[in-house]
């Protein structure tokens, strides 16, 4: 099993942010566009444990379905997402929110078995994983960038 983990802190309130992330369909606004990422469920997908979602991805140009489930579901603290069917063996993603600095830290530990074990894992996954967290990354700080008025130098 493999680890991935990577924080952020978002100039914007909990109240605000853990919304953004409460609905499924605003996955695809910060996930890169060559994973070709579409929701398969439909509209409107209640989060709570036992909450099944349907997506379809490209790894590598190879079409995959993939469903998860919400196993654990604590707003505005915390949410935890399992696959169930999809690339990997296992995949256990665990986002944390903490109202921290003025915002939020927005915490991401994910625990990760891919097919093909560690070779597969050296070679491609690992630098995909990160690949798409950087993107999420840059994505997320353009949807909540600083509020206006704290953007303005100080007199």
């Amino acid at each position: 099993m493999f680890h991935f983990e990577d924080e952020l802190w978002l100039p914007r309130g909990r109240n605000e942010v853990f919304p953004f992330f409460a609905d499924a369909r605003n996955l695809s606004e910060i996930t890169p566009p060559w994973v070709q990422f579409q929701v398969l469920t439909p509209a409107p997908i209640v989060m709570q444990p036992g909450a099944l979602i349907d997506y379809r991805i490209r790894v590598h140009g190879l079409p995959i379905r993939w469903r998860t489930e919400i196993t654990e579901w604590d707003p505005p603290h915390r949410f935890v997402d399992v696959q169930l069917r999809g690339p990997y063996t296992l995949w256990h993603h665990t986002h944390m929110f903490d109202e921290k600095g003025g915002g939020t830290l927005c915490i991401d530990k994910v625990n990760y078995r891919p097919r093909g074990g560690a070779i597969i894992n050296r070679l491609f996954v690992r630098k995909d994983v990160q690949r798409i967290f950087a993107y999420r990354r840059k994505r997320l700080l353009e949807l909540f960038p600083a509020p206006i008025n704290e953007m303005r130098p100080a007199v």
